[in-house]
């Protein structure tokens, strides 16, 4: 079982891995460790079709280590964030959680699904969701009663009120857009702010629907975008996309599709002298542009690696290619694509041109991620060969820096090429960027080359 236990969260497929015994296993000593902060634990879910039955289990789970659950019912996932920074009126009293769980498959096929944890207003991940496996697998026969009692609260309400509140100055502003929530839950959410700010927008697949009918929840896959472009087509002049939980967002005009890098660069001109945050397969032209006006920090690929950076550092924001968003300029500093897309509605409102401000970046040509098929056994090690290798043979590649903080981007005078190990899946994942397609073509090939080699001599 400890293959569901993920880098960032856990997740699995209903009935098989996510069984009435291994979730209720799951929830009690997720409780435990909540209750070592308090006595409250927000649990919420998104629209897939076993997310209620998942949520009876957790909580029976989390009942058992006698945590009281605030239960929110169907949100997307920047909710459930967004419940660990706020309170909560319960029996007369203002209650602040102390942990909060998303139940979400994100954008994983619809038999997947999973959970997002927050404890103490900060990620639950890594080697902590680690030892919750080992724990939870050295208790297996333990039997847990069902209890599913929970105090319902309005965690969407809340979250509505203070976007409309925060975006009040948007009130009745149009600009000619199409939405597609993909069937998952971000257009429950999305659907009453645009209507309390009275802004109009062409919506397509708002409906939850966790069998996701019309196409697949993840707008990083370009297929997923077609109905969307034809909107663009048609009349609309911006395009919103989100993810099934709504964590992650694509925004196209209609000649361009802004990735989250570079999304990044234009929030981060919105700003005064700003610190921003960017993952390893962000544009060389969001690093030096952000450096130009404040200052770009390069770190891990993964949310919960990018929150917790971000808190560390006190940045402004933080970004990957993905379109995962992370606001700490007037916000919480957790992935928000819905907060996002109204901070964009705010640039369009004050007259920045993405189209325009786009054309005037440097030219670079750049490849989408690339996975190469390995195992989750050989693939750490292949890249740390691959990390000596391009050491010793430096030289003699034209190699100018080396940068080792999440796999290995290799940059040359004329581009960059990127290998590392994915942490949920057994893939190494590949990107390359570079000044012409000549040169694009030469990186991609020496580190293919290399990639090779170090596969060979890990055997």
């Amino acid at each position: 079982m400890q293959h569901i236990f993920r880098e960032y969260d856990i997740r699995g497929i209903f009935g098989e891995e996510l069984t009435e015994r291994s979730v209720k296993l799951i929830g009690y000593f997720l409780g435990k460790k909540i209750k070592e902060r308090g006595d409250y634990a927000v649990v919420t879910y998104d629209a897939r079709t076993h997310s209620p039955q998942l949520s009876d289990w957790l909580v029976s789970g989390l009942n058992a280590a006698e945590v009281i659950v605030l239960h929110g019912g169907m949100v997307p996932t920047p909710v459930n964030y967004f419940c660990n920074f706020n309170s909560f009126r319960v029996g007369g009293k203002d209650v602040e959680p102390a942990g909060g769980i998303q139940i979400t498959g994100s954008h994983n096929p619809p038999e997947y699904n999973g959970f997002k944890i927050t404890i103490g207003k900060e990620p639950f991940f890594g080697e902590q969701i680690y030892e919750l496996g080992r724990e939870v697998e050295r208790n297996a026969s333990m039997a847990i009663a069902t209890e599913t009692d929970a105090i319902a609260i309005d965690a969407l309400g809340a979250y509505v009120d203070n976007l409309a509140r925060a975006f009040s100055h948007l009130e009745g502003f149009d600009p000619k857009m199409a939405i597609d929530c993909g069937n998952g839950a971000a257009g429950i959410a999305i659907e009453p702010l645009l209507r309390r700010l009275e802004i109009p927008a062409h919506t397509l697949y708002f409906e939850p629907d966790g069998t996701f009918p019309n196409h697949h929840p993840d707008p990083s896959d370009e297929a997923n975008l077609s109905d969307l472009k034809t909107m663009l087509q048609n009349g609309a002049r911006y395009g919103f996309a989100f993810d099934g939980d709504g964590d992650r967002i694509a925004f196209l005009s209609r000649k361009y599709n802004f990735k989250g890098d570079i999304l990044a660069l234009f929030f981060a001109r919105t700003m005064e002298n700003p610190t921003v945050i960017g993952e390893v397969k962000c544009s060389q032209v969001m690093y030096e542009g952000i450096d130009a006006i404040g200052k770009a920090i390069m770190y891990k690929t993964g949310h919960s690696n990018l929150k917790v950076k971000l808190k560390e550092t006190g940045a402004d924001l933080a970004a990957e290619v993905s379109g995962h968003i992370f606001f700490n300029d007037r916000y919480f500093g957790y992935d928000d694509a819905i907060y996002a897309m109204m901070r964009i509605l705010e640039m369009l409102k004050e007259g920045f041109d993405f189209d325009a401000e786009y054309e005037k970046l440097p030219r670079l040509y750049s490849t989408d991620e690339i996975k190469v098929p390995t195992t989750d056994a050989r693939k750490f090690a292949i890249v740390e060969g691959l990390k000596k290798m391009l050491a010793e043979r430096r030289e003699e590649l034209g190699i100018r820096e080396i940068v080792t903080i999440d796999g290995v981007r290799v940059i040359f005078d004329d581009g960059w090429g990127l290998v590392r190990a994915s942490n949920t899946t057994p893939i190494l994942v590949t990107r390359f960027e570079a000044v012409s397609e000549e040169a694009l073509e030469r990186i991609r090939t020496v580190m293919n080359g290399c990639i090779e080699e170090a596969k060979k001599a890990v055997g």
